[in-house]
């Protein structure tokens, strides 16, 4: 399995200068039309009643990301690091935009739903460089031990400078949109967020065509390889997401919604930093397959567990 594995980290995935101008412009308009969404007086009501907000929280900023390093380290003798590093990846990206559509077809509570995307989404240009930073270091000096690898150096003040460009400006951007324009914010909101669920499933294809078209059609079904890799990282993150809440005695209602966000991360914004040559300079992480394909088989089978998931609490009773 490992072998297999380390054919795809061999791979070369890049894009040219026009598609990652067009992944960057993508990943702008998804940011925009989440921050949208976002009020302050959502922030205020944290406040309120704080418990089910900050236990999402720190299930997103924290236990994710150590769970993943933790599973990572499991795994070592049967994926290679660069997979792993791309597990680290996605579990310090911040809620998926579709989580809060999946709250609401599992009747979770959706008003907690739209809170944690926005905390996390706000917050992400500061926690997604630091926690791949932190949790990636850790599991690199590890894995130099068992694998006689080199160090990896972890990029933490360009992927902290790059999303703060990438993802700031648009969420500014879009929170003063919906502040001062709040009736045009209300009817364009809509019909956004749903092309930017569009765009995403766009990007999504064509890292995966980057993939199939420098892999050998011989050993496509090593994809299932990965899969496998990706299911088990993804089952963790549901995982934590409802027993964490469990172990707190989050009510029911609330712990629907907490379980599918902690389990949709926006492996959209994993998959634009992997392409920003700013960040992973090609001539350091040029054998990236692994962590692409990783990262891009997560933003499809998140959709397929979220609404497995979605449909299984929904003819549930609420305790």
């Amino acid at each position: 399995m490992k072998e297999i594995l380390a054919s795809l980290d061999a791979l070369v995935i890049d894009l040219g200068a026009r598609e990652m101008f067009l992944v960057n412009i993508i990943l702008a308009i998804v940011m925009f039309g989440v921050a949208l969404g976002i009020k302050m007086q959502t922030f205020k009501d944290v406040f309120r009643s704080p418990k089910s907000v900050i236990t999402g929280i720190l299930l997103q900023w924290i236990v994710l990301p150590a769970v993943t390093c933790l599973l990572a380290i499991i795994l070592n003798p049967f994926i290679t690091p660069m997979v792993a590093i791309g597990m680290i990846l996605v579990a310090s990206c911040p809620g998926g935009n579709i989580s809060n559509f999946m709250s609401s077809l599992s009747k979770g509570n959706v008003e907690l739903s739209v809170s944690m995307t926005a905390i996390t989404t706000v917050f992400a240009p500061i926690v997604t460089p630091l926690n791949f930073w932190f949790w990636g270091t850790l599991y690199s000096r590890f894995a130099t031990l068992h694998n006689d690898i080199p160090t990896l150096e972890i990029p933490f003040s360009d992927m902290l400078y790059q999303i703060l460009l990438i993802l700031g400006v648009p969420i500014i951007l879009g929170m003063l949109f919906s502040h001062y324009l709040p009736k045009a914010a209300e009817k364009i909101m809509k019909p956004l967020q749903m092309l930017s669920i569009l765009l995403f499933m766009g990007m999504v294809i064509v890292s995966l065509n980057q993939v199939l078209t420098a892999l050998d059609p011989s050993v496509y079904w090593s994809i299932l390889v990965i899969l496998t890799v990706v299911i088990l990282h993804n089952a963790s993150a549901l995982g934590t997401g409802y027993l964490g809440a469990t172990l707190l005695r989050i009510p029911s209602i609330d712990r629907r919604s907490l379980t599918i966000e902690v389990g949709i991360q926006n492996s959209g914004l994993g998959l634009t930093l992997l392409f920003n040559p700013a960040i992973f300079p090609p001539e350091t992480w040029s054998h990236n397959g692994g962590m692409v394909l990783i990262t891009a088989l997560w933003g499809v089978w998140h959709i397929v567990s979220g609404l497995i998931v979605s449909y299984a609490f929904r003819r549930s009773k609420l305790e």
